[in-house]
């Protein structure tokens, strides 16, 4: 069987000339004829019986040689794909060549392919990871932060108090002018001065229910909105009703409520094994982000711009779902920016371009170390998912479709770095618990 010749255009881009034989060709083409005669009734002939030489005179016999292509050319170069150990990352462009005389048809394919890597050590790699104690004072905030989702609403006949929650109205101004998103009427609010421009709720705290006051508040320098950044605004504020929060005792009963624990002491325990699973998670995750940085510093090779471009996509998609879900549309987001979505792009295309890296990177070293999804990786996968939105596992897998090939890709991602996690050499650095 005659091979394919590679020719390679650049190192993301190749070009493969594919001899098709003779008798593949006519095997695709009766393959062909029996498809499209099947439904097919010629005078003299039931559907699907007349002779191929009487449908080639009806119908001319390029209808068939079309078809015999669309039927042969996927094999053909597959198995092309198979002998030069190419990683397509495309759709290839094909072009049958002029036929020449005595020789067997040709197909040229076009396309994007994973660039070759030569892997950099990545086993071994020393790594500093933080590790903070989880001192009393971390015990105690967690404590206080679970009364506090506990907590009841009680009215107050007194001025309102930076953490109490009001109900007001409010309106706000830029020398005079009104801006978007600056009123509200009827709002109950958390006086919280963390959560709002300063001045905000430290202005509104001593005001009394029923009373109008201008507060005057300055948003920061680096406010998402371009157009509100460093402006000082005047709101008129008017305050309907001042509640304070009353928070349940900490003690043996409220151990008892909200968790599985009989007493304070068991629950002040659970509490920290929790927050030093949560440093030991945090910490591992910053160990994996700086590995991918120091594998990103030693691997060089250059990136197929079919992956690039998918990627900006990706995120301009995913920017654009953000931007829906707070009410704004995607072209208003973008006059906010100041910036046309080609400049969007361009800004975008760094990050994406250490992306797609990344995952080029992650999946040598899968290949390098037989690094795959198992069945049992999947059904586990599945089952998380299950969970996570209440649907049964079939459910589940029938709306994933063909993208179960991106979850297997994820799984392996994820393994991988798993892998380089634990192969790191990882130092510890220590710092002060918290007083």
């Amino acid at each position: 069987m005659s091979t394919s010749t590679l020719t390679r255009l650049d190192p993301t881009q190749v070009e493969l000339e594919i001899p098709i034989t003779a008798e593949e060709l006519e095997a695709a083409r009766e393959r062909a004829f029996r498809r499209l005669s099947k439904n097919v009734k010629l005078p003299g002939f039931r559907a699907g019986k007349a002779p191929r030489r009487v449908f080639e005179q009806t119908y001319g016999s390029e209808t068939i040689a079309s078809e015999a292509l669309e039927d042969v050319v996927p094999e053909v170069y597959a198995r092309a794909v198979r002998e030069h150990e190419l990683v397509p990352v495309d759709r290839p462009k094909m072009e049958l060549l002029p036929a020449e005389e005595g020789k067997p048809s040709r197909l040229k394919a076009t396309v994007a392919v994973r660039p070759p890597i030569e892997l950099r050590a990545y086993k071994g790699i020393e790594v500093e990871r933080d590790l903070s104690p989880i001192g009393d004072d971390d015990v105690e905030r967690s404590l206080a932060a679970l009364a506090k989702e506990r907590a009841t609403l009680v009215p107050v006949e007194r001025p309102a108090q930076l953490g109490d929650v009001v109900t007001l109205d409010y309106e706000g101004k830029i020398e005079g002018v009104a801006f978007e998103g600056g009123s509200a009427k009827g709002q109950m609010t958390e006086l919280d001065e963390n959560r709002f421009i300063p001045g905000f709720a430290s202005g509104i705290a001593g005001m009394s229910a029923g009373e109008t006051k201008e507060v005057e508040a300055v948003f920061p320098s680096d406010y998402p909105k371009e157009e509100l950044a460093g402006k000082t605004a005047l709101f008129t504020v008017t305050v309907h009703d001042v509640k304070a929060l009353e928070l349940p005792a900490i003690d043996d009963e409220f151990a008892k409520t909200i968790s599985e624990n009989e007493t304070l002491a068991a629950l002040r325990a659970d509490v920290r094994k929790r927050l030093e699973a949560i440093a030991q998670s945090r910490a591992r995750r910053a160990v994996g982000n700086t590995l991918m940085e120091k594998l990103l510093e030693s691997h060089e090779f250059p990136l197929p711009d079919v992956l690039v471009e998918r990627e900006i996509d990706n995120m301009v998609s995913d920017m654009a779902s953000t931007v829906a879900q707070s009410g704004l549309s995607f072209d208003d987001y973008l006059k906010e920016q100041g910036k046309t979505e080609e400049e969007l792009r361009a800004s975008l295309r760094a990050d994406a371009e250490q992306r797609v890296k990344g995952m080029l990177v992650i999946e040598e070293i899968a290949r390098a170390e037989g690094i795959n999804a198992t069945p049992a990786d999947i059904a586990e996968e599945l089952g998380a998912l299950s969970r996570q939105y209440g649907q049964p596992v079939d459910r589940i897998r029938k709306a994933l479709g063909n993208n179960v090939v991106s979850l297997m890709e994820g799984i392996v991602r994820n393994k991988t770095l798993e892998f380089l996690v634990d192969n790191a050499k990882v130092v510890d650095r220590v710092s002060d618990a918290a007083p």
